[in-house]
């Protein structure tokens, strides 16, 4: 039987009563008996279903091709080995219909018991939003067919992720050509996003080229990389997330890298210049970022709570960013800078803290431009926003706690007494118009049952 047959049988129904054969290759057996594994590969062009009652192997790239939807059951399990770092790609016009439940999430994870990053490659999603060309084509190896991204419809839909977990995930086939935990190429804000955490990552959590796609409740925890990377013109909405560094635990595949909560591109000044149009411009509010916080063990490798630079421009409001190592609120080259001084940029109404530099402006042509001590009396003022030199001062539960963290605000903080604020680009339907700044309130803790800490 030729593979493109074999496949075939995966796309149908009957592979759900198909038994797949032992291929551990000699490493950790998976968490199913083989009956009930079925091995996956090659590309899926028919509407497929995974049903809760099996567990799914990636073999390598998987790719979902239009006009296919690939749905899969609540409490669903897919594995990967790590001899192959199984990534999903869901890519232009296909849909992925991934809905779990609180009770039950979808999981991507590594079919090992002794579980380490990058055993799982990622889960990628490919649209037809516009973008400004910074990246020509999808990192990570994908194959020549599926390289292409962006169009021109920024209400693409690409399906559903709700109550979604993709842990140990990451697989660098080049320096700067890396699969992130979810990668978001040009997706178009028809598509839904919530409920979503990334655990545990070689590279970053989340990525987002371009695109218009809109998310909440999102959770990035112990990832190596950046945990929210948005560049290529990306301009959607996200509310409710949380970021949680490692202090031992940092990227050093690629030489001088350096891991942070934000790092915000418009484009890379090589292939495109800064200018180059749509602007990245991330609408952001109810945050919650905790950095290393000069722990003991912490990599040098750690850089900034937010690192804007290269042209970007954002809008930042009602959240918690501590801990920072080199600074807190960075903000790179001429441009980005100029974009805050004129207002276009704001991180509004939000608590800062950093072990070093609170406020840092670096990379400028100009010296002349603005600088940090004129950054901080701007967020300081107009942004309304507050510097804290002790985060205990803001009263959260246990953020620090990198095995059991809990960024809950405890009675009496001063996250609770602070009223959202939302104005500009935020004063739209799609955000909820809080009573508190930060991820959550003292009451509703959005990430019990589903989420998954301690790993």
């Amino acid at each position: 039987m030729t593979n493109k047959n074999l496949f075939l049988l995966v796309a149908t129904a009957s592979l759900f009563a198909a038994c797949s054969k032992n291929d551990n290759n000699g490493t950790t057996p998976p968490p199913a008996a083989d009956s009930d594994t079925i091995s996956v590969r090659g590309t899926i062009s028919a509407n497929t279903t995974w049903s809760k009652d099996k567990v799914y192997r990636l073999r390598g790239y998987v790719y979902v091709d239009a006009p296919a939807t690939l749905t899969i059951e609540a409490g669903t399990q897919i594995i990967s080995n790590r001899d192959s770092a199984g990534v999903l790609v869901i890519y232009k016009g296909a849909k992925i219909m991934a809905n779990g439940t609180k009770d039950a999430p979808i999981v991507f994870t590594s079919a090992h018991t002794d579980k380490q990053p990058g055993d799982l490659g990622g889960v990628v999603l490919i649209g037809k939003a516009t973008g400004n060309g910074n990246h020509a084509e999808v990192e990570g190896d994908v194959n020549a067919a599926h390289k292409a991204f962006g169009g021109n419809d920024d209400h693409d839909n690409s399906g559903v992720l709700k109550y979604v977990r993709i842990e140990y995930g990451g697989k660098a086939t080049a320096p700067n050509d890396e699969i992130n935990g979810l990668s978001l190429y040009a997706v178009g804000d028809g598509t839904e996003i919530d409920y979503v955490q990334v655990i545990r990552g070689l590279d970053d959590a989340f990525e987002f080229f371009g695109g218009t796609v809109n998310a909440k409740h999102l959770i990035a925890y112990r990832c190596a990389d950046d945990d929210f990377d948005f560049d290529d013109g990306y301009r959607g909405k996200i509310q409710y997330a949380i970021s949680i560094k490692d202090p031992a635990f940092t990227d050093d595949k690629t030489k001088g890298d350096i891991s942070n909560n934000f790092e915000v591109d418009n484009t890379n000044g090589t292939s495109k210049p800064y200018t180059a149009t749509p602007i990245t411009h991330p609408i952001l509010s109810n945050f919650t970022a905790v950095g290393p916080n000069n722990a003991a063990n912490t990599s040098a490798s750690y850089g900034y709570g937010m690192r804007w630079r290269r042209g970007a421009q954002f809008e930042m409001a009602n959240s918690i960013v501590v801990g920072g190592q080199l600074a807190g609120l960075d903000l790179d080259d001429d441009l980005t800078a100029t974009y805050y001084k004129t207002g276009i940029s704001k991180f509004e109404n939000s608590f800062l803290h950093a072990v070093k530099e609170p406020f840092k402006i670096d990379k400028l042509v100009d010296a002349a431009v603005w600088t940090a001590a004129d950054l901080k009396l701007m967020v300081e003022g107009a942004n309304m926003s507050k510097l804290f030199t002790n985060p205990a001062d803001i009263k959260l539960t246990d953020p620090f706690n990198i095995v059991a963290p809990n960024v809950k605000p405890q009675a009496g903080s001063v996250a609770l007494t602070t009223t959202g604020k939302f104005t500009g680009g935020l004063d739209h339907a799609f955000f909820d118009k809080t009573s508190f700044v930060g991820a959550m309130d003292a009451t509703n803790d959005w990430t019990a049952t589903w989420a998954k800490f301690g790993n």
